[in-house]
């Protein structure tokens, strides 16, 4: 039996907000740092985050919530 990845989905950024309860311009400003995953340029106008990307950033929030506590 042979596992197939998972597809890959785009989230916009008000889905980005929703997930990581972040605001709009605190999502670039950690982006530009490079403390948060980078968009993928969908079009001329269009941009979006992998999903699977923006999770494990905020797993990776909980990980260093939880070992700082």
């Amino acid at each position: 039996m042979s596992s197939q990845p998972s597809p890959i989905r785009f989230i916009r950024l008000p889905e980005v907000q929703n997930q990581t309860g972040l605001s709009r311009s605190y999502i670039y400003r950690l982006e530009s740092e490079g403390r948060f995953p980078t968009r993928v340029k969908l079009g001329v106008l269009a941009s979006a985050w992998i999903e699977a990307e923006v999770q494990r950033w905020c797993e990776s929030r909980v990980e260093a919530a939880r070992g700082a506590a």
